[in-house]
């Protein structure tokens, strides 16, 4: 038998005083009395079967039943919201989400994404950054560049670009009064760090034929990989840069590579996307200008590797 959903007024009129514990405050935003929200409440609960607030003196708290059903119907509403406001967004088929790391979006992606609304003034693309993996469902993004071997489950991933680690400093470091020759004089200055991948020093460092113990020294420590190479922009100290975050940077002399030990990097960065959207005009589009900007050369991982991600 199929079952019968409880009325909307009444989950709304739940919701709200649920959130504020208050049929007063709940009544003021649904712009109603508080003699409708407790018959639509009192309603609801007959529906459901269940009592959802205890009724004190001054004080209004909810049953453990109800507990445990506010976060559903706080989803369910956030995501009819959502699909409302993508449905009542003008010209969405003009509009390209894109979420990316920032460093990778301050170092490398903004530049190209000018160059490509030059080249196509139809489409307004937006850039969002954040350290999660987005959740394409209940986010309002369109696809996506992550760092990884390309296997996530649900969403197809196409090969970008590979890049190196090596340490960078300013042109002014090499000409400072402690000596930046060769990686043992690493010992005599600053290791600038970035949190999420503070064991890429340590790797390079191996590679180097050095101890990791260089790297447990106190250095300074940043978020975002961008910041960190700023610090060495700024002469702070040494980073490790990967290719896409300061090839501008070398190019325009502000950054030097100071040894010729360089670590590979054993993943790569995809474009992501849904499947089911994986196809639409912009999103290819997208995909085949980025795709079009990388330097020949890359080559991705076997299609085989177990995912890594930093």
């Amino acid at each position: 038998m199929a079952l019968t959903l409880p009325s909307l007024n009444g989950l709304r009129a739940f919701e709200a005083a649920a959130r504020h514990l208050s049929f007063t405050r709940a009544a003021n935003e649904l712009l109603v009395t508080q003699t409708a929200i407790s018959h639509q409440i009192r309603r609801l609960e007959e529906q459901l079967g269940i009592s959802l607030f205890e009724r004190r003196p001054r004080e209004l708290r909810l049953t453990r039943e109800a507990a445990s059903y506010l976060p559903a119907v706080q989803a369910a509403f956030e995501e009819l919201r959502q699909a409302t406001a993508r449905l009542q967004r003008p010209n969405r088929d003009a509009l390209l989400t894109v979420s990316t790391t920032a460093s990778l979006a301050a170092k490398w992606l903004v530049t190209r994404v000018a160059a490509f609304q030059d080249a196509n003034p139809g489409i307004e693309v937006r850039i969002t950054t954040s350290a999660h993996l987005v959740d394409f469902r209940r986010e309002e993004i369109d696809m996506a560049v992550r760092y990884g071997r390309g296997h996530w489950p649900g969403l197809r991933a196409r090969w970008l670009m590979a890049e190196d680690i090596f340490p960078v400093c300013s042109p002014a470091l090499l000409r400072a009064a402690k000596p930046l020759r060769q990686p043992a004089d690493l010992v005599h200055h600053t290791l600038l760090h970035t949190t999420a991948s503070r064991e890429d020093w340590q790797l390079w460092l191996t590679a180097a034929g050095l101890p990791t113990s260089i790297a447990a020294r106190r250095g300074m420590s940043f978020d975002q990989s961008f910041m960190a190479v700023q610090a060495a922009v700024d002469g702070l100290g040494v980073a490790l840069g990967r290719t896409r975050f300061v090839e501008a940077d070398i190019a325009a002399g502000r950054l030097v590579v100071p040894f010729d030990v360089v670590l590979p990097a054993d993943a790569g960065f995809y474009i992501v996307a849904p499947e089911e959207t994986a196809d639409t005009p912009k999103i290819a589009l997208f995909h085949d200008w980025l795709i079009a900007s990388v330097a020949p050369g890359a080559v991705a991982p076997p299609p085989d590797a177990p995912p890594v991600f930093r």
